[in-house]
Parts: C-alpha cells; structure tokens; sequence
C-alpha cells in the first residue's frame, strides 16, 4: 500500500467534490446520535455500547445480513420530523468539511413506510433542512428515494409513488436496496416504467451481494442509469461490456464491502479493472458513520491502495458531475470548479 504523501493528503483537501452514493440514515456520526438522545432528555441505552462496539470492531461486520440489522437499528433512532431534520443539517456540514459542492443523498423512504411514520411530515423536514444548510453553506443536496426490494412490489410501488410526489422539493431519481436475493429485478420492471414515466431518474443496488446477473438485470429489465456498487460486474466480459455501451456508471464504495465482508480486503475489489476496462466509476462513502469513513478518506484510500493520481481522483470527480442527475448548465459549472480546484 502507498504512503499518502502530505501533498496527496492537501490536494484531496482543496479538491471540490461530488458525491453520488451516500445513506442519509448510514451518516449519523456517534455525536448526532448522542445529540438525538439528549433532546428528549436521556441518553438512550444501547447507543454507547453500540458506538464502543464499532470502533472494536474497526467497523466490520460479521456479514451483510448483520449489516442490514445494524442500519435498521440505527434508523429507529430517527423517531420524529426534528430528528431526520437534525441528521439532514449535520451531514451537510459534514459535507462542507470535506468540501463537497454537490451530494445526491440516498433517503430511506422505505424505511420511513416499514416505521410506519408520517412520509410527509418526515421529508418536509429532511428538505427543508438541506434547504436552509445550502443557504447558510453553499452544499446542494438533492434526493433519491429508495425502496427496500425485499419488502415486495406493493412496498417498491409506493415509495416510488412518494418520489414523484416530492419531485419539487429535490427529489431526482427512484431507486432500490435491500436484499437482491429476495428481491430481484425481475419483479419491477412495471413500477420503474412508471417511475421514469412521472420524470424520476432509476438507479439501483446491483452486484453487490450476487452474482452479475443482477447488474445485468437492473440495466436492462429496470433501466437503472447508475449502479450502486456493481462489484460482481468484474466477473462477466459481457455486463462489463453491457455497462460501457449503454454508459451506465458504478457507484463504487470501497470500504463499505470490505466492512459488509462482501470482499476479504481493499485489493480484492475491481477498481483497478474497471478503469482499465473503460467502465465509468464514480467513488462514494456509502454509509459512511457505519463504516468509519468519508468521500476525503475513499479518495485517499482509492490513491493508496491502486495507485492513483492526482490527475485520475479529479477524474473520478469529473465522472460524478457527468453522471448526476442535474441540468447540463448545473454540470457546467460544477465541472468548472472542480477543474479550477485542487491545483496542480
């Protein structure tokens, strides 16, 4: 592995950012979690424990069904409007550290449903949250809706329904996560036509867990327009080629399938192979509280482990604004910023 060299580590720093594939609920930092408790006036149990036990466990979990436990745990911290506000203002001046202009956060709608709390008033929240951290900061935050697959079509149509519903308050695209195994492709291809039907943008979760076959399904039955992950892609020439000729992007996340356990270690994942292949990356810290990371810290992983430059990070960079879903004047003028920024 690569020494990060101080200048590396301040051109990472300077470098305006884009970011793609980030759980608002996987974001909450030990500290918003405690903040959350404390406005009701308690210290919840189990948050301390459950904070001590991620830092023993250097963020790694026993497989990704335990991850999916944990996420949801988490998410039951999120009771009321204010506290999905709270989490909204927080990752944004997170974001602001690390210099990101522009996120796409994922927002955990289908969640919200399986809590059976009011969509609504939680998103009227969320939105009005990153709108009020953008004047005050300058991060533009926009929304994708995910549905959690394995909860069944009923459940995926009706987060779909509640993305076109808040097109106007920020939310861009429509997508799906959740356990590919028990919630396959095969089974919303009708929903995702409406989705881009009422004018939402499609991604999805694909090959992050299975097989290839996934992605391959997810881009051609769904239509998707991003991968989330992608990893098995590597496995088969011809959804490598399918990505490249139909220019779908893989939101790649590293450390989040070292600590899911989905790869064994860093350099067992694809990266590498993917750019030399031609298939366009995007690089994202996924949930990044839950996994002990952030976009600055992916960069500087993605520049140790595989050896890439100054000039090829500010590639990945460039990749996420093309591949965002905002107006072309909007990528124009992110792409500007980005190329001014970093220096040499």
């Amino acid at each position: 592995m690569n020494e990060i060299t101080p200048s590396l580590e301040s051109f990472i720093a300077r470098l305006p950012k884009v970011e793609l594939h980030l759980h608002l609920e996987g974001s909450l930092q030990p500290d918003t979690l405690r903040e959350l408790s404390r406005r009701r006036g308690v210290l919840k149990k189990g948050i301390e424990l459950w904070v001590r036990r991620r830092g023993r466990q250097s963020y790694r979990y026993s497989d990704f069904q335990d991850f999916l436990v944990a996420f949801g745990l988490v998410t039951k911290l999120l009771e009321i409007p204010a506290d999905y506000a709270l989490a909204t203002t927080r990752l944004v001046e997170w974001l602001r550290e690390q210099n990101v202009k522009y996120a796409e956060v994922i927002f955990a709608a289908g969640v919200v449903l399986w809590k059976k709390q009011s969509m609504e008033g939680v998103f009227e929240a969320v939105a009005a949250a990153a709108e009020e951290a953008r004047e005050r900061l300058g991060v533009r935050v926009n929304w994708i809706f995910d549905a959690v697959r394995h909860f069944g079509v009923e459940h995926v149509r009706e987060v779909m329904k509640w993305a076109a519903r808040f097109r106007s308050r920020g939310v861009v695209a429509f997508g799906i996560g959740g356990d590919e195994a028990r919630g396959p492709a095969e089974l919303f291809p009708e929903i995702y036509r409406q989705a881009r039907d009422l004018g939402l943008h499609l991604t999805a979760h694909a090959g992050e867990t299975v097989g290839p076959e996934s992605i391959r399904r997810a881009v051609e039955l769904l239509g998707a327009e991003r991968i989330g992950h992608g990893l098995t892609a590597a496995r088969d020439p011809s959804v490598m080629a399918l990505l490249r000729e139909r220019g779908v992007p893989l939101e790649v996340c590293l450390s989040s399938n070292v600590s899911t356990r989905v790869l064994a270690r860093l350099e067992d994942h694809p990266l590498s192979l993917f750019l030399a292949s031609g298939v366009t990356i995007t690089l994202n810290s996924d949930d990044p509280a839950m996994f002990g990371t952030s976009l600055e810290r992916e960069m500087a992983l993605a520049a140790q482990t595989f050896g890439l430059t100054q000039d090829q990070l500010r590639g990945l960079m460039e990749n996420a604004v093309r591949a965002a879903f905002l107006p072309d004047d909007d990528k124009a003028i992110l792409l500007w910023d980005l190329r001014a920024g970093g220096g040499a």
